[in-house]
Order: C-alpha cells, then structure tokens, then sequence
C-alpha cells in the first residue's frame, strides 16, 4: 500500500494534505523518515509514526446511515445534534459524510473515508442516481411531471435540471398521507394544511444541487413538507434500520458501489 494512502485512510488528512505531511519530513517508516509519498509499506508489519506517534491502521470503512430528521450533517455544530453524533463506538476519525441531507430530510446518508469513492459519488460529472420519496402541498398532473422529467428552471442564474424520473405519483390531500410519516405530529386536525390538496412520489435525480427536490417541486407549484433519501447509486437504504440507526456495508454492497466506477 502506499504510505499517503495508508495515512490519509488512517484518518490523518485527505490525500493532498498527508502527501505535504510526507514532503515535509513529518512521517517516519520504521524509524526512519520518508519523503516520498508514493513509497509502498506493508499496513499490517511497517511501524509507521506522524509527528512521532505511532498510526494504527484504520482501513476503509463504509457505512449506512439512516438519518433523522432534526440533525445537520456536518461534524459538529454549536446549536444542532449532527450526524456524527450518533456514531459514538466507532473510531470515526478521518470518516466523511458523502453529500449532504437538509437537517428536516431523512433517510440514506453514506459516510465513509474512501476519498476517492467519496469524490466520485459527488461528481457532478458522474451524474449518480439519488432518489427520494416526497410529500408535497399540491398536486402534479401530467404536465407537471413532463416538466419535472424534461427539466425545469430552479433559479434565474442556473442551468435547467437534468432529465429526471418521477414514479408512483399519487395525488389526495393531506389527510390520505398521515400514517405514511410522521407528519401529522406537526399537522394535527387543527392545521389549515390538514385537508389542503397534497401529493406524494418517488423522484431521482442525477444532480445534487442545493435544496434541489424541493426547488424542482417548487417550480411546478408544490411545497415539500416531508423528504426522504432512498438509494444513492442504486443502494437502496436498508428499511430494518430505524430513524438514527446505522451499519456497515455489505461486502456486496461495497462491491457494488466500487464497481460502479472502477475504484480500487
């Protein structure tokens, strides 16, 4: 393996920043300094030092996250519980959040310390399938869901939307959707938005700009009132895992996720 890839996976900084580290004389290999971050080390043998302390070797790690609504994803953060506060047995040092979810969205949330999988999950160049379920005050007729898949204007200085997917589209009012979130918690039989027109849908995108779903929505006339995250790349979050819970990757999965773009 190679020592910046061993460093960077054992959660001492990303690829850019331990290759300085390695240029700059602060990482010893056996007792000896190393200056060349592409030098290769066995991970389970060589003692490997940063700043005169010895890195145990994390290895990659991947994990599901099915997250609540009410938390940021971010690290940390002065007023709200963030992501990460919830993963409170796991070394996750060196561990980041792939994307980012609204504080009231839910659902899948991958963190992992694969940069480069991380990267190219992101990409705006790979163009990596999200799909969220929704519920909306509105309702959506066919024209609207031709806009929403053709492409529709999110903001005066931006690019129409890519082509998107809009699937088991149901119209009601709000009422038919109160057992399929926790929605009537805020929106009781007193609310005005309890019997006000409201639809419900499966949309994936390809993008990730911000607040994107909700602006799609927005622009053919619906306001989301609830967000969930269900697959990225074609993982499907796993349903077993309540509201804050998290897991591993399968080796399947991983596998899935890897092949996706040839990353190794």
């Amino acid at each position: 393996m190679r020592l910046d890839k061993f460093l960077a996976q054992s959660g001492i900084g990303n690829s850019k920043i331990v290759r300085i580290y390695i240029q700059d004389g602060k990482v010893k290999v056996n007792g000896q300094v190393v200056i060349k971050p592409a030098i290769a080390i066995n991970e389970n043998e060589d003692v490997v030092e940063y700043l005169d302390e010895r890195i145990s070797y994390m290895g990659k790690a991947y994990y599901m996250f099915n997250k609540p609504s009410g938390c940021v994803t971010a690290r940390t953060d002065d007023k709200y519980k963030t992501v990460f506060d919830f993963f409170n047995e796991e070394n996750m040092k060196g561990v980041s959040h792939v994307g980012r979810l609204d504080k009231d969205t839910e659902g899948l949330l991958l963190l992992t310390n694969d940069g480069e999988l991380n990267n190219k999950l992101m990409s705006p160049l790979k163009h990596v399938d999200k799909k969220y379920f929704f519920i909306a005050l509105g309702s959506l007729d066919e024209a609207c869901i031709d806009r929403l898949e053709r492409g529709v204007s999110i903001g005066v200085d931006e690019e129409i939307t890519k082509p998107s997917k809009l699937e088991k589209v149901t119209n009601g009012i709000y009422k038919d959707f109160e057992n399929e979130s926790d929605l009537i918690k805020v929106y009781n039989d007193s609310s005005n938005y309890y019997k006000q027109p409201a639809v419900s849908g499966y949309l994936t995108i390809s993008e990730g700009r911000k607040h994107q779903v909700k602006r799609m929505l927005k622009a053919v006339g619906c306001h989301v009132i609830y967000l969930k995250r269900i697959s990225i790349g074609g993982l499907e979050l796993d349903e077993s895992l309540g509201k804050g819970q998290y897991r591993s990757l399968e080796k399947s999965e991983i596998e899935k996720l890897l092949g996706k773009f040839d990353v190794s």
